[in-house]
């Protein structure tokens, strides 16, 4: 039997928390570097990614921060002129040229060319083949990704980030005019989840997948542009994986400490507020306190924050 969801903490909920949108999540110390790189310090980046060392998970999610900051070419460019076989100065180049491209001011084959020359410069890192997966879903072929995933996985073969951003490609091939029960990414993220140790986040990654084949088949007019409006949310195979999923949360969020923990939270917020479980939302929401991520709460094409918003003030005002 299940047990019921942890209580939410004494004293009235806090109902206007600054929830916004961080890439930095609850990760202080990333918060401080993206704030010095702003100012022109990216000592405090270098730094950063000195301590980080080989937790490649916490490394992907800061290296994929930093480069995401507007200024992040100038100053990995400045710092390759500082010190050109920095392996770090390289991986922080490569994932500012992916976002570049993402943003429209940089071609495909040159943030291809960085991804490829930070690889070469530290073999064992799995970051500039997980810039290159986020490159390759944006530009590439299926092939592509799938060679830029497996080329993580032989790296680091539970890389949260990477599972997260195949399962995002794999839910864009849409053949029909409804759902497929047996889509790829749904075998994708059920393998997924069974192949990972009992303690890794992956057990929630059937919830993503779910999340993504909504905001596929929303952006296709296939299902209502308000989820919690959607039959995707209630059908047998969603409440399977959002209860294995929550029932892991139950079991190892007091000892998971995932650099990127929060998204997790988000999507199983996300899939309980949907399905109408506010009781066990309102735990989640609790657990997620102000670290808001866009997806999937932005999905088909909703502000993230006010969406945010308004679930968890449903959810705790129910509960």
């Amino acid at each position: 039997m299940t047990p019921p969801p942890p209580p939410p903490p004494l004293g009235r909920a806090r109902r206007k928390d600054p929830a916004v949108v961080h890439p930095a999540l609850d990760d202080t110390a990333l918060a401080a570097a993206l704030d010095a790189l702003a100012q022109g310090r990216w000592i405090v980046a270098r730094s950063l990614l000195l301590r980080t060392g080989t937790d490649w998970d916490l490394r992907g999610h800061r290296l994929m921060a930093l480069g995401a900051a507007r200024s992040g070419t100038v100053w990995a460019r400045e710092w390759q002129l500082a010190e050109p076989d920095s392996p770090d100065a390289a991986a922080f180049a490569a994932t500012a040229a992916v976002h570049r491209v993402l943003r429209g001011k940089e071609t495909a084959e040159n943030a291809r060319t960085s991804c490829l020359t930070a690889a070469r410069a530290a073999p064992a890192d799995p970051t500039p083949w997980l810039a290159m997966l986020l490159l390759a879903r944006a530009t590439g072929t299926p092939d592509e990704r799938e060679h830029a995933f497996d080329q993580v996985r032989a790296r680091h073969p539970g890389h949260h980030h990477a599972h997260h951003l195949m399962a995002a490609c794999l839910a864009e091939h849409q053949q029909g005019d409804s759902d497929d029960p047996l889509h790829q990414v749904y075998d994708f993220a059920a393998w997924a989840a069974e192949q990972a140790p009992a303690d890794s986040p992956l057990a929630v990654l059937p919830v993503v997948a779910h999340a993504e084949r909504y905001r596929v088949l929303a952006a296709a007019g296939l299902e209502p542009a308000d989820p919690v409006a959607s039959g995707h949310w209630v059908t047998r195979r969603a409440r399977q994986a959002m209860k294995a999923a929550f029932d892991w949360w139950l079991e190892w969020e007091g000892d998971a400490d995932h650099p990127r923990g929060k998204v997790d939270l988000n999507f199983l917020a996300h899939a309980k507020y949907c399905e109408g479980r506010l009781a066990e939302a309102a735990a989640l929401f609790h657990r997620i306190g102000p670290y808001v991520t866009a997806e999937p709460w932005g999905y088909p094409a909703r502000d993230p924050v006010r969406a945010f918003r308004a679930a968890r003030d449903i959810a705790l005002r129910v509960t």
